[in-house]
């Protein structure tokens, strides 16, 4: 994959990774590609999962975090304030 490849997938939303990598995988499950072509396939849908869950993860941090008290013991939950 070239680094031109990369830069757009780190430039994609969501959902439009989503349903690139759902399409992958329909393509790579129905056995329409020839060998050659499913490991490009899966390489680049391995790439989109990461994306996908890192985007999810950040989407987490944003919705809560865990306070922390004196004693080092979780205090309750609080907006989490990170920027992107």
């Amino acid at each position: 994959m070239t680094q031109n490849e990369m830069k757009k997938i780190t430039q994609m939303s969501f959902e439009d990774a989503l349903k690139e990598l759902e399409h992958i995988v329909g393509k790579l499950e129905a056995g329409q590609v020839e060998l050659s072509q499913s490991i490009n396939f899966y390489e680049r849908g391995e790439e989109l999962r990461a994306h996908c869950e890192k985007q999810l993860k950040d989407a987490e941090l944003r919705v809560e975090k865990i306070s922390m008290n004196s004693n080092g013991q979780a205090a309750g939950l609080e907006a989490a304030n990170i920027d992107s």
